[in-house]
């Protein structure tokens, strides 16, 4: 069930593809009656229509209290890959290939295994509120499998590297649901929060694009703003500093 070579070296590139068919939803072009049906409205839209149809919330209370959840979704799936990518350094997170310097227990690292793809996880849930319902619930399923298939991919590495080390490591600290306390002893690992920053600029930036365009309660143009987002990040990303080569794991 782990993510093969390609997925791995190739994972930047699969997660944009999966927002896009989130997004896009070409599915949805085999409907004749498309502008006319419910299918292609967001699911911000959906869901604040269902909690005002059961008579929870009025219309308006419903949007903004959709909203603030995606907000804080966006926000803590940032967090967690901010916080995560201080420690681990964005040029690792950038890089195609496994990296194993150092077994690290900093930071995020010391609740649970794997915060940059939970954080991807929880950013994905806040974001897919922009999208059509069958989008949004295929992207998260998918996204949700692609995380797991990663996770899976690096704890043979890991094992390979640091053995005893790692396994008990793992055995102590959970793969993704994180611990409301610290597990393990910190390592002594300093945080680089401003390579950070940058290097996460296409989750701070959606959270930002929300925060303060939402209230407009307008999906279009915030959907732009997540598409600029993008596009910054992925110039940023050429400036990241290249990470140092890994020594071979014996098999």
């Amino acid at each position: 069930m782990k993510a093969t070579r390609f997925e791995y070296r190739f994972r930047f590139v699969l997660h944009g593809v999966l927002f896009m068919l989130g997004f896009f939803a070409p599915w949805l072009l085999a409907d004749p009656f498309r502008n006319n049906t419910a299918a292609t409205r967001s699911t911000w839209i959906v869901l604040a229509e269902t909690l005002f149809r059961h008579g929870w919330l009025t219309f308006s209370a419903a949007t903004i209290v959709v909203l603030v959840a995606a907000i804080v979704f966006t926000a803590l799936g940032a967090g967690f890959r901010v916080w995560g990518s201080a420690y681990v350094g964005s040029g690792v997170v950038a890089s195609h290939d496994m990296h194993g310097n150092a077994l690290l227990a900093d930071g995020p690292y010391r609740r649970t295994r794997n915060p940059l793809y939970l954080g991807t996880l929880l950013f994905t849930i806040g974001l897919s509120v922009l999208m059509p319902v069958s989008g949004a619930i295929l992207t998260i399923a998918l996204i949700w499998i692609l995380q797991i298939r990663l996770a899976l991919a690096e704890e043979p590495f890991l094992a390979a590297r640091f053995g005893q080390s790692y396994t008990d490591y793992a055995a102590r600290v959970p793969r993704f649901l994180p611990s409301l306390t610290p597990l393990v002893p910190a390592a002594g690992a300093k945080p680089r929060w401003l390579q950070s920053l940058f290097g996460e600029l296409f989750f701070v930036g959606v959270v930002i694009v929300l925060s303060v365009w939402g209230w407009e309660y307008n999906a279009q143009p915030l959907i732009k703003g997540v598409i600029i987002s993008l596009g910054v990040w992925i110039v940023a990303r050429a400036f990241l500093p290249k990470p140092a080569v890994a020594e071979p794991v014996a098999p």
